[in-house]
């Protein structure tokens, strides 16, 4: 790697890796066998996420796919993942920054968009302006060369329901709801060959688990699609949704920065959303969140049978015609788990770590370590800890029972016979392999 790049994390590797192999994976190579498909890849350097190039072997290939089918997206990970930590000279909250600044102004010069960062807390003083510099480069963020209504566009659409699904957010009005007026927002997931709405939901927040709560009950219902086209902000932006595509087996892609355009079938739906309903709901009448959801639930069951302009045929007619083409879960355990947030952790001296703010003990045996905790924000009381492929539940702090509660001077090691096997509850998080 070239000393004028920043490193690629874990994450970003193995998101890479699996980029290159998702055709096979997912049985969509169009080449006669899975060799041919490698050799064809392999002919030219790949661009790696911090965009150097690097050639590779068809073997190397071939050994990710195994690496895959055996053992999920963590065995495309290094192994280093699993004891410590990385960091990136550039987080995600920072890189989200550059993107908007980049939008807003685009020919703000990255020693700007350093102090802006350094102003703003983004980063620290220390990292060097040539960090910016190389993500910028990187990212193709340079400064505008000409207008993008000249960038050259054609009308396409996938073959068969579940190649590609777009995602997006859109800001709908102010609700009031036990006294207080609060915005809402409404993310959507539409399927690109048969124009049907998969997913929808109205929250009081825009944020990433929303996002991931919308997929996760598209997943169910209609099965796992191929690819997933959303755009640059960091609810779509972020290590724990690369994580969860990863393990799936969704291969994720992004729209071109400042681009609004290139995701066009989401936003005409939304459009058509506003004229054909948004614009006949008074929102003072609208009693609760709950409320203004089933009636977002009538108008998707309405999109959903009516004649589409383009298409001249009712979404839910393209859907049957090619419905069995999405991969089916393995189970719904199995996808709850896939979709589990992945953070880690230090255990203090004292035994606790913190989620989201909230205290919980750990097993004593992890006292000094750094843990991987997985958990899902909206039920943190089923948080553990995976250690070696085993679980470690943790139980929320309580400091006047701890002050009860007898010590153990002699402190075991850690002892996998002790803790919640993955047999116990459902298959533990192996990666996207059993649902392939």
């Amino acid at each position: 790697m070239s000393a004028d790049n920043q490193p690629v994390s874990p994450v970003e590797m193995a998101h890479f890796k699996f980029g290159v192999i998702a055709p096979v994976i997912q049985g969509t190579f169009p080449d006669a066998s899975e060799a041919a498909y490698y050799r064809r890849v392999t002919q030219e350097e790949l661009v790696l996420p911090n965009g150097t190039k690097r050639k590779f072997s068809p073997d190397t290939l071939e050994k990710w796919t195994g690496l895959f089918r055996r053992g999920g997206y963590d065995a495309l990970m290094p192994a280093e993942r699993r004891d410590k930590g990385t960091s990136r000279t550039l987080g995600n909250e920072a890189a989200t920054e550059i993107f908007r600044l980049k939008e807003a102004y685009p020919r703000m010069t990255a020693l700007a968009i350093h102090t802006a960062l350094i102003d703003g807390g983004f980063i620290s003083a220390a990292i060097s302006p040539r960090a910016v510099q190389r993500f910028i480069r990187s990212n193709n963020l340079k400064g505008i060369t000409a207008p993008f209504t000249s960038r050259e566009r054609l009308a396409f659409e996938m073959a068969k329901f579940g190649e590609l699904w777009q995602a997006d957010t859109a800001y709908l009005p102010f609700i009031r709801e036990n006294g207080r007026s609060r915005r809402t927002y409404l993310v959507m997931i539409l399927d690109d060959h048969s124009r049907m709405i998969v997913g929808g939901e109205i929250f009081y927040s825009d944020n990433a688990y929303n996002y991931q709560k919308v997929l996760k009950d598209s997943i169910l219902t209609y099965g796992i699609p191929d690819k997933l086209y959303m755009d640059n902000g960091s609810v779509y932006r972020n290590e724990q949704l690369m994580l969860i595509l990863g393990s799936v087996g969704i291969v994720e892609a992004h729209t071109p920065v400042r681009d609004g355009a290139s995701k066009g079938k989401v936003e005409r739906n939304f459009r058509t959303l506003r004229t054909r309903w948004l614009s006949g709901i008074k929102p003072e009448e609208i009693a609760s969140l709950a409320d203004f959801n089933r009636m977002l639930k009538d108008y998707i069951r309405q999109h959903n049978t009516t004649i589409h302009s383009v298409t001249g045929e009712r979404p839910i007619d393209r859907f049957m015609a090619t419905k069995d083409h999405p991969r089916i879960p393995k189970s719904r355990e199995w996808l709850e788990e896939c979709f589990l947030n992945r953070e880690e952790r230090k255990v203090r001296n004292d035994s606790c770590i913190s989620l989201q703010g909230i205290e919980f003990n750990a097993p004593a045996q992890f006292i000094g370590m750094k843990v991987e905790v997985r958990f899902a924000p909206d039920r943190l009381d089923d948080a553990f800890i995976l250690y070696n492929g085993i679980r470690f539940p943790l139980k929320r702090t309580n400091r006047v029972v701890n002050g009860k509660a007898a010590r153990n001077k002699n402190l075991p090691h850690v002892s996998f016979a002790s803790a919640q096997d993955s047999s116990d509850s459902g298959a533990l998080l192996k990666g996207g392999h059993d649902a392939l």
